[in-house]
């Protein structure tokens, strides 16, 4: 691999760029999808994309009606484990440098690959767990199968630690910041260890904001003290565990600097970051298509994000615009080469490390280990929040709108325990997940279950109050389990009720 004192301008400008596109292919897509690269880039296809602009990276999005941050992807093109791995392949073999592929897999309501592949349970459950030793078996496996894709980084773990009304949800491990840091730092080992590249985010910590960055700038009120304290012993304990990347986030901290996010700020990336927490990775922006970034046209969006420390820049609007910017912002002199060169060495070093693994074989996705650690941890996960449960033979399922899938997988789950699921006349089990209200409680439960955050259930009337903090499918057999009577719930809720 090239040196990036060796490359051209325009060589140097396409490694710190992170594109998405189009298309579920890399070289032939639908007509629709080539219009929307032919708006995003000029280009008709992925693998156009990537060769043209010189791409450090390409990452992969998906949209679901439940991810919050679906807004920041305009489409979808991950489907099947071999569909993602004939893509990246594609991908890879249009890059003239060894490709950055990259997702958003943090399980739970935040996980582009859903089906295919070992699904684990969110964050908060591994918070509720409280097994790092599992954590990190447990992440491993879930890296083995992105390997095998061809992603070799992930946009995880959440580093972020939950305050009260906290916009992150169950997407953060928990509330307490020495037990996240361990969670966090677990995660990062289990990754790496499987030849992925590991991302903290949201630094300096998303957690305690009550305002979404995808669609407007959150302000952080905590004392330099408060911050040391509160947000970011995750990300010196990622860090040590060796994280790769750090994922600044769209935050302002009036504390360090008023009226500029984070990710847009030396004073957090290189007096903090760098200087203070001692990092010397790839430290990439969130994604420059949401709000608080898009206050500045592309090009300056982008020259502005890389002056300020990211050596990548993520999801530009306008990719032409943004490749424009910075190439014109290197000759006329407000862009030092050598900040230029700095950025691209780091994405070097990372890419030499992980081009020295090779992806693995598609056929061992979604093994028995992977799974085996899946429902390990959403059985050390299930809680009970209030009351005694007293095992019955027979049970009514409910759930509230869009929550089809998880019941399903329950009533199933109970079936194979030996539980007889009937339409009426038994102790009714009520599921309630992300982004419910009180509104979708049932007044008859016996049982409530919280499949997100617990808080919702401090409305609940029911004399029972489960969480399991997550809809997958391991975590409705871990419940299953508990309510069939074959299990106890062990878990403890990773944040104060």
């Amino acid at each position: 691999m090239t040196d990036a004192g060796d490359l051209t301008d325009e060589d140097l400008v396409g490694q710190v760029l992170v594109g998405y596109a189009y298309g579920d292919a890399a070289g032939a897509v639908s007509a629709a999808s080539a219009a929307g690269n032919q708006r995003l880039a000029g280009v008709d296809t992925p693998a156009e994309m990537v060769h043209r602009y010189r791409l450090g990276g390409m990452i992969l999005v998906a949209r679901s009606a439940d991810d919050p941050t679906a807004g920041t992807n305009p489409t979808t093109n991950v489907d099947s484990p071999a569909q993602v791995r004939a893509l990246t392949a594609g991908l890879g073999a249009a890059a003239r440098v060894p490709l950055l592929i990259g997702t958003d897999q943090e399980y739970g309501v935040v996980t582009r690959i859903r089906s295919g592949i070992v699904q684990l349970p969110s964050a908060m459950a591994f918070g509720a767990a409280d097994d790092p030793a599992l954590t990190e078996r447990a992440w491993a496996a879930a890296g083995a199968d992105l390997a095998a894709l061809g992603v070799n980084v992930d946009f995880a773990p959440v580093a972020d630690v939950l305050g009260p009304g906290g916009v992150v949800g169950s997407r953060s491990f928990g509330g307490d910041p020495a037990a996240v840091a361990r969670q966090v730092a677990a995660a990062v080992r289990g990754l790496r260890s499987a030849g992925l590249a590991a991302t903290l985010k949201h630094f300096p910590g998303h957690g305690h904001t009550t305002v979404d960055s995808h669609v407007a700038l959150p302000r952080l009120d905590h004392t330099v003290a408060e911050l040391e304290e509160r947000d970011l012993p995750p990300f010196v304990a990622g860090i040590a565990a060796g994280a790769d990347l750090v994922m600044s986030g769209h935050i302002e901290v009036p504390a360090i600097q008023s009226g500029v996010p984070a990710s847009f700020s030396a004073r957090f990336l290189v007096d903090l970051l760098r200087g203070r927490l001692g990092f010397g990775g790839v430290v990439i922006c969130d994604a420059l298509r949401m709000v608080p970034a898009m206050r500045w046209p592309p090009g300056e969006a982008a020259v502005r994000a890389l002056l300020a420390g990211n050596d990548l820049l993520l999801q530009p609007p306008d990719l032409a615009a943004a490749r424009r910017g910075l190439l014109d912002a290197l000759v006329g002199g407000r862009l030092p080469r050598t900040r230029l060169v700095e950025a691209v060495e780091r994405i070097l070093a990372l890419k030499r490390r992980l081009s020295a693994r090779p992806p693995g074989d598609l056929s061992t996705v979604d093994g028995p280990a992977g799974r085996g650690a899946a429902l390990a941890v959403a059985a050390k996960a299930v809680t009970v929040l209030k009351g005694r449960w007293q095992p019955a033979g027979r049970l009514r399922v409910t759930a509230a709108a869009g929550r089809d899938q998880a019941r399903d997988w329950l009533v199933d789950a109970l079936r194979a325990a030996g539980v007889d699921v009937v339409p009426d006349r038994a102790p009714l089990v009520h599921l309630v997940g992300y982004g419910d209200t009180a509104a979708d409680l049932a007044a008859g439960a016996t049982v409530t279950v919280a499949m997100d955050t617990p808080y919702l259930l401090a409305t609940a009337p029911s004399p029972v109050l489960l969480a399991t903090y997550s809809s997958s499918r391991a975590s409705m057999v871990a419940l299953a389990a508990v309510l069939a009577g074959h299990a106890c719930a062990p878990g403890r809720s990773p944040v104060p009720l």
